[in-house]
């Protein structure tokens, strides 16, 4: 499938999520930002479609990076960080979501498995209940040490000096 055919508004996604379990699939979610991409968001979507038939990723819109990670942020824009999570083999459909929280998708989407990083305890996911509730799980993914996008924009400003740091437009 083309890359730019696996972006889908909610409502398509959610149709395309009751078909799948209409036929016995299981449909697997994670969301993300997903502002640099990078080798531990590889390996937790390919961890994620391990767990299920269909995987479906919710992207940050740009709103909502802001208001999670900071002004600066996000440094790529939600349509290209959309469209490079839907590039990959392992994700079978991609869409942008505005809340800082995927409560609101997961209600309406009832996913069969939720997998979200291990770098914080399963009680600590504030959706966990919301899945469960609906007859679904919370899967937690094994941490990739020392990656993470925070982390390369250190290595970037320390390797090319933090004054030389001016927002991007």
């Amino acid at each position: 499938m083309r890359t730019q055919k696996k972006i889908k508004a909610l409502v398509e996604i959610t149709r395309i999520a009751k078909n799948a379990r209409a036929k016995k699939k299981k449909v697997v979610t994670t969301n993300g930002c997903f502002d640099i991409l990078h080798i531990g968001h590889i390996r937790n979507l390919s961890f994620a479609k391990s767990k299920g038939d269909i995987l479906i990723v919710g992207v940050n819109s740009d709103a909502s990076v802001r208001a999670l990670k900071g002004k600066l942020r996000p440094i790529v824009p939600a349509r290209e960080r959309a469209e490079m999570i839907a590039a990959l083999h392992t994700v079978d459909y991609v869409f942008i979501f505005r809340e800082t929280t995927p409560f609101k998708w997961l209600e309406i989407l009832k996913p069969d498995i939720h997998i979200k990083g291990g770098d914080r305890r399963i009680e600590e996911i504030t959706e966990r209940n919301l899945v469960i509730a609906q007859g679904g799980k919370v899967v937690l993914c094994p941490v990739t040490q020392g990656r993470s996008t925070s982390k390369i924009i250190t290595r970037i400003l320390d390797y090319y000096g933090r004054e030389s740091h001016k927002p991007l437009a």
